[in-house]
């Protein structure tokens, strides 16, 4: 159990990655694990929660395949506390939700950064994969399902849908191609488990087929089944 905490701890702090410098030549700030020199390598791009900054997220590479190129973004708007937001979140809300103007010109800045980033990094859009977690995850949802051609797929992790891409989403081919994996903690109390197999439910009606996993007693954060977890689906759906 410690060894689990310890881990998600790490991760989430992203100390390992302090040393990494700030990137600032696409539209959204960013770190690299990354080479342009080779085309058509597997392009993993993180987007980190509330409160966090790119730093967060790039520790997952220690037990993901060490040939893929990795940016970890940093969200475009400053946090009410401390670090940096996807969206203002909506305080008169039980569901955890966003305010709709942030939703719409954050989604804007990231389908540019995944564009501009496809063309940097020299591969194709089905190579390119959102891993999101928290905001993050929310933001996967919104910015892979709104326009399917940008990704070959996405991982939400501790977040859920929201209600205005619901309220519009419309089914369409597209999706289908998508690959998605969605994992969630059990005892996650600030965004409960039951988003993620509603969104789980909601994609399978649209025809896509996501990979769930609910990890027993996990509250709001990784651990290192869940990475497990993930580093295999990645390498399931990238070859």
């Amino acid at each position: 159990m410690l060894k689990v905490f310890a881990f998600m701890l790490f991760a989430m702090c992203g100390l390992a990655q302090a040393g990494q410098p700030l990137l600032r030549d696409l539209p959204l700030a960013y770190v690299e694990q990354a080479s342009t020199e080779v085309k058509d390598k597997p392009l993993v791009i993180f987007l980190h929660g509330y409160g966090g900054d790119e730093t967060n997220l790039l520790s997952f590479t220690s037990l993901m395949p060490s040939d893929y190129n990795y940016l970890s973004v940093r969200a475009p708007m400053n946090a009410r506390e401390e670090g940096y937001q996807w969206f203002t979140p909506k305080r008169d809300s039980a569901y955890y939700d966003g305010v709709t103007s942030d939703l719409e010109s954050s989604g804007q800045l990231l389908k540019q950064f995944i564009e501009q980033a496809t063309s940097k990094y020299q591969t194709q859009p089905s190579k390119v994969f959102l891993v999101g977690f928290s905001q993050g995850a929310m933001m996967s949802y919104e910015v892979a399902l709104r326009d399917p051609g940008l990704v070959g797929g996405f991982a939400a992790l501790s977040g859920h849908m929201l209600p205005v891409l619901k309220a519009e989403l419309k089914p369409d081919p597209a999706l289908r191609k998508l690959a998605v994996f969605i994992g969630h903690g059990t005892a996650d109390t600030l965004i409960p488990v039951q988003g993620a197999s509603d969104a789980e439910a909601y994609l399978k009606a649209l025809g896509l087929k996501p990979q769930y996993h609910a990890y027993a007693g996990l509250p709001h954060g990784v651990n290192e089944t869940e990475v497990n977890d993930l580093a295999g689906w990645l390498e399931k759906v990238t070859q």
